[in-house]
């Protein structure tokens, strides 16, 4: 990255020359020239000499700064997409440069429905939910296996001390601590994110506290409750109950827009996305989706929603603007969670009776390619590049 034509800013006794070395890396070098015969030298050189010294420096700092950042933004797209396959009970780590998948970790327990990675993506955390679904009878799992990324391991499992069905893992986005719905407790559990260790719970009041969302200021915790069809509002400062709002008979899946303002989950009932105003908790709008939605997450610029409609297999755009679906297109069979890359120009989409993870370019809106995972492959969580 050059300022001008010229790879040297010179000033009256300095210059500063810059070589690029790897992207987005830049580095100035200062070298000496040759002082300027001492004859008369005028206020009006001197300041001249003293502005395009003050010019060079800015300019090194101005193109360090630029250098820096498009090095940063070009770091959102590299990583590891996680997804949890149920029906091998494995965890696929997928390269997000090759679309291919690096390994399959053995989860030691029947079984992972959902995944979230640390906020360094250091470490991976995928409850053990038991081997039936929703309230549904089968076995009550009680554990939460921490796989370290780099090492391709179990390294550490925590123990909630009773069958709780743990599902949905959380990070906290302030306090770096993990959330996880219990649905067996209708409650969330609270660990420790450094020791590992139980430091509390937040009763839900309902059943089948299936999905868990944390708003982005960290203040809030909302619960989509399937079996009730209802919305549980969690206070996160006060650990207590706010507010339990009603949808339908049944709801799944639960998003917060990007600035906090909207709560979104999928009647299942009937088909369509409800939107809950965060300030006042109440529906403010139900938007028709053709099919039943599913899984969500907005994306990073706050304009969009990408949505799984599940008994359509397809993928919608929303416009949260509009609040209107704009968009859809056609994935493999049942698709399940979202995410969507931090740089905003890709979603995944598990697709769980196909065994795929669909990957959607979000400026074409198309299916860019199909990344083969595990049987029933389920939850979908990111982790930055190391």
């Amino acid at each position: 990255m050059f300022i001008n034509s010229n790879p040297t800013v010179e000033g009256p006794s300095r210059a500063f020359r810059m070589m690029e070395q790897g992207p987005g890396r830049t580095f100035y070098f200062v070298e000496s020239v040759a002082a300027q015969p001492p004859f008369s030298c005028s206020h009006t050189s001197m300041q001249s000499s003293s502005l395009l010294r003050r010019a060079a420096t800015l300019a090194v700092i101005a193109s360090f700064s630029l250098s820096f950042s498009l090095s940063q933004a070009a770091d959102l797209s590299k990583g590891l997409i996680l997804c949890t396959n149920k029906g091998d009970q494995t965890l696929s780590l997928i390269d997000s440069e090759t679309n291919k998948e690096i390994v399959a970790i053995p989860e030691e327990g029947i079984t992972g429905h959902e995944v979230i990675a640390s906020k360094d993506g250091k470490l991976a955390f995928v409850p053990i939910f038991g081997d039936s679904g929703v309230g549904k009878p089968g076995t009550d799992g009680q554990h939460i296996q921490v796989i370290d990324l780099a090492q391709k391991k179990i390294v550490h499992t925590i123990d909630l001390g009773r069958g709780l069905r743990p599902h949905c893992p959380i990070i906290h986005p302030i306090t770096g601590d993990l959330y996880v719905t219990t649905e067996n407790e209708n409650s969330i559990t609270i660990v420790d994110g450094k020791t590992f260790k139980v430091k509390g719970s937040i009763t839900t009041g309902q059943d089948q506290s299936h999905m868990l969302i944390i708003s982005n200021d960290g203040k809030r915790g909302y619960t989509s409750n399937v079996g009730p069809g209802t919305v549980s509002v969690l206070d996160l400062e006060k650990n207590e109950l706010i507010k339990i709002i009603p949808i339908s008979k049944i709801c799944q899946r639960i998003a917060v827009s990007n600035d906090d303002k909207f709560i979104f989950t999928s009647d299942q009932t009937m088909p369509q996305l409800v939107v809950i105003d965060a300030t006042t908790l109440e529906i403010v709008k139900r938007i028709d989706l053709g099919d039943f939605g599913y899984g969500a997450a907005p994306t990073p610029d706050g304009k969009s929603l990408v949505l799984s409609l599940i008994s359509g297999d397809r993928v919608g755009l929303i416009d949260l603007e509009k609040m209107e679906l704009t968009k859809t297109v056609s994935v493999p069979r049942s698709p399940q969670a979202v995410i969507v890359r931090p740089d905003g120009k890709k979603a995944y989409v598990s697709c769980d009776r196909s065994a795929q993870v669909a990957v959607i370019d979000l400026e074409t809106f198309k299916v860019d390619t199909l990344i083969q995972a595990g049987k029933t492959a389920d939850g979908l969580a990111w982790a930055p590049a190391q």
